[in-house]
């Protein structure tokens, strides 16, 4: 049987992440202040964003992947196109000689949630008339992420956004959304996301955000309260399921959602999905057995890692395992136990891929007794 094809497009661009001394550091502050002078090990340089992360891993685990973004021709699109190119994975892409290529610097102190320094560059111009009716034929699935860094995308309420999956779903193909980090001084954080959402979300089959990103989005003032929570550490560790999580997946559920999956750090993912006649509007392309499938509710525990080095990327990892698995008809509860297992992977190295192994490495592992993590759990 062939392969299900899959488009990966969205946001891409470089991670530059400078490598901090192995000590776990409190407070931010003990590091960056001003006027000091930290002494860094190398700098790891590798390829970012849902297209490259999600799809390139998608490929790695033996998906049917094209990926679609936007770059300029600079000396980082150059880096871009070189690592896509070692994946035979470049000819989607797209170069423009106006804007720039998009990076990323991620600050990953031990200790301390990652802090991102980020230029849209190029991203903020892609838009659905980019994708050609050709490159649609036989496709069964369209993985589009981070809009809130793509200014096409959220501008004028999100219609782009809207139009471009619904043109997904008018040609039959199945539909997934991640989202990203806002900054809230930005044009994008003070965009109407629940509008956005309200809009784009009944063309949207498999909806995949973080939980940070999502409270953000939805519930500000929710949002802020974690924050004084955390004080500073990562939100994640102080969410309860019940209290936190789950009026987020409520609104999301009434806003359109059919499958979520909610992204909620080292602890797991949190998932909830549709009614079997909801979950049958999906498209037959993909097969789902939505008597399976629907009503489900519950959090998957993430396995221990081997080592945790960066969180750079584990998110988009843990979801193209999710699809990978899901388009190859593994049952949910498969796809959601190799999803968390992608994600405990992939925190062992500084990106999304080197860490990586394939769904069979990590079937094995798990049927080895892989331990998950113990935590608190009161889903």
């Amino acid at each position: 049987m062939s392969k299900k094809k899959v488009i990966a497009a969205g946001h891409i661009c470089l991670d530059i992440t400078p490598v901090f001394p192995a000590a776990e550091i409190e407070h931010l502050e003990d590091v960056l202040s001003p006027g000091k002078l930290v002494e860094m090990r190398e700098a790891d340089v590798h390829t970012g964003g849902s297209v490259a992360n999600t799809g390139l891993a998608m490929k790695i685990l033996g998906a049917d992947v094209t990926l679609m973004g936007e770059i300029g021709r600079d000396a980082f699109g150059d880096m871009v196109l070189n690592i896509l190119k070692q994946h035979d994975a470049e000819s989607g892409m797209l170069i423009s000689d106006q804007l720039s290529t998009s990076y990323s610097v991620v600050i990953a102190i031990p200790g301390i949630d990652r802090i991102f320094l980020h230029n849209p560059g190029a991203n903020s111009a892609f838009k659905s008339d980019d994708i050609s009716d050709d490159q649609l034929k036989d496709v069964s699935l369209f993985h589009f992420g981070y809009p809130p860094l793509m200014k096409s995308m959220y501008e004028n309420d999100g219609t782009e956004l809207v139009n471009l999956m619904k043109r997904m779903k008018a040609a039959g193909i199945a539909t997934s959304m991640d989202m990203a980090a806002v900054d809230a001084a930005s044009e994008a954080g003070k965009a109407d996301w629940e509008k956005i959402l309200s809009q784009a979300l009944p063309f949207v089959d498999f909806f995949v955000p973080s939980v940070e990103e999502l409270c953000f989005m939805l519930d500000r003032k929710r949002f802020e309260e974690w924050q004084q929570r955390a004080n500073g550490k990562d939100i994640t560790e102080f969410l309860d399921v019940e209290a936190d999580i789950r009026p987020l997946a409520e609104k999301c559920m009434n806003l359109g959602a059919k499958i979520l999956l909610i992204k909620c750090g080292a602890p797991g993912i949190y998932y909830r999905t549709a009614g079997k006649e909801t979950l049958r509007e999906i498209g037959c392309s993909l097969t789902l057995d939505s008597e399976k499938w629907a009503d489900r509710e519950g959090f998957e525990r993430s396995y221990v890692p081997e080592k945790i080095v960066s969180g750079t990327g584990a998110g988009d990892t843990c979801i193209a395992a999710f699809l990978t698995a899901m388009l190859e008809g593994c049952s949910l509860e498969e796809s959601l136990s190799l999803a968390a297992a992608a994600g405990a992977s992939c925190v062992a190295s500084y990106d999304a891929l080197s860490g990586l192994k394939t769904l069979d490495e990590l079937r094995e592992k798990i049927k080895q007794g892989w331990s998950k993590i113990n935590i608190d759990q009161k889903g």
